[in-house]
């Protein structure tokens, strides 16, 4: 019974994702498409190279981290949506620190970082306050905070970093600033390794440490929490600024650790919704920190395989991402559910 126990969550996975792809299917035949040269195309897209594999893992650094901050926020009890808006601070620290200032090649890299993820826990700082003070619920205040911070990183990048000539994205990250591309012609940095070393300081944080064990105390069961001596304010303001650190490491590695831009469009393209794909990948992780890497990787693959099923088996790119999400949902739903049946047990 142990065994079973320990391999549900991989078997439930693993039905999820036929039943995901069955749907996908079905779909695919209704608008006159071929499923089987589709999902080889996805599959060979995303693993058939090592240009390939390294791709996937690239598009898989955002997620894995923005993922951290909704999974944080469900271990204490929260539904924390507001990693796109602290994505979108951290990604203007890191053009800020990065493009502007004139530092020496390690410590620059390492303030432009510091500055994302400073920015991004100080944007998650007023919702943390309205729902510790106020008790504003933090789906209302995330969302707004998401909307306030969309249109005001498009004003920093328009009218304060802008690059000279270039009105469509701000200035690049000087070389000093960037991470270095682990291998000629791939995307992929070595920021991967500091969105795996952070992934393994909140697992550590969250199940070594007494300040975790209370924080998941306080999302298990605030009422067990409250007789042990747990501060629940403590913990969601903890939540959040990790949370916000997360999710501002996610801007700035697209800044700098992603070529080849090296900076932030204008319309903020290159980390628009990267926040809100993190829910489903922390979903399909369990919101677990380890759970997320993976789930990280498998969107990745989807994303980056996504693209060779549209000029290889034809299949159009809204078809694509309505296949990808089909997937994505059918691996979100178990994760769910276990939230749903733990609220109305609480």
């Amino acid at each position: 019974m142990r065994w079973l126990r320990a391999l549900r969550p991989i078997l439930e996975s693993l039905s999820a994702i036929i039943v995901g792809l069955i749907v996908g299917s079905i779909l695919m035949v209704f608008f006159k498409y071929q499923p089987l040269k589709a999902y080889v195309a996805l599959f060979k897209g995303a693993f058939g190279s090592t240009g390939d594999i390294l791709e996937t893992l690239a598009f898989s650094v955002p997620i894995m981290l923005t993922a951290i901050t909704f999974a944080l926020g469900v271990r204490t009890g929260l539904f924390n949506i507001g990693a796109e808006g602290q994505m979108y601070l951290g990604a203007i620290g890191a053009v800020a620190v990065a493009g502007l200032l004139h530092l020496p090649p390690v410590i620059h890299v390492l303030a432009a970082t510091l500055a994302g993820m400073v920015a991004g826990a100080l944007w998650s700082v007023i919702p943390a306050l309205l729902k510790v003070w106020r008790g504003v619920h933090e789906v209302i205040s995330t969302i707004m905070f998401n909307w306030i911070a969309y249109h005001f990183s498009i004003y920093l990048a328009i009218y304060f970093l802008a690059q000279p000539g270039r009105a469509e994205r701000t200035v690049p990250a000087l070389p000093t600033a960037r991470y270095p591309v682990l291998v000629e012609g791939s995307t992929l940095t070595a920021v991967i390794f500091v969105a795996w070393a952070f992934c393994l300081f909140v697992y550590f944080y969250l199940w070594g440490t007494r300040a975790g064990y209370e924080l998941r105390l306080v999302g298990e069961n605030p009422h067990a929490a409250r007789y042990a001596g747990a501060s629940a304010k403590k913990a969601i303001l903890i939540s959040f600024l990790l949370g916000g650190v997360a999710a501002g490491l996610a801007g700035a590695s697209q800044i700098i650790g992603r070529p080849p831009a090296w900076s932030l469009y204008a319309t903020l393209g290159n980390v628009s919704s990267l926040g809100f794909d993190g829910i489903g990948v922390a979903l399909i992780g369990r919101n677990h920190p380890l759970g997320g890497i993976l789930a990280a990787i498998l969107y990745g693959a989807l994303a980056h395989g996504g693209r060779y099923m549209e000029y290889q088996a034809g299949v159009d790119s809204e078809m694509v991402r309505a296949i990808n999400g089909i997937i994505i949902v059918a691996l979100s739903i178990p994760e769910l559910w276990a939230i749903i049946r733990r609220r109305i047990k609480r």
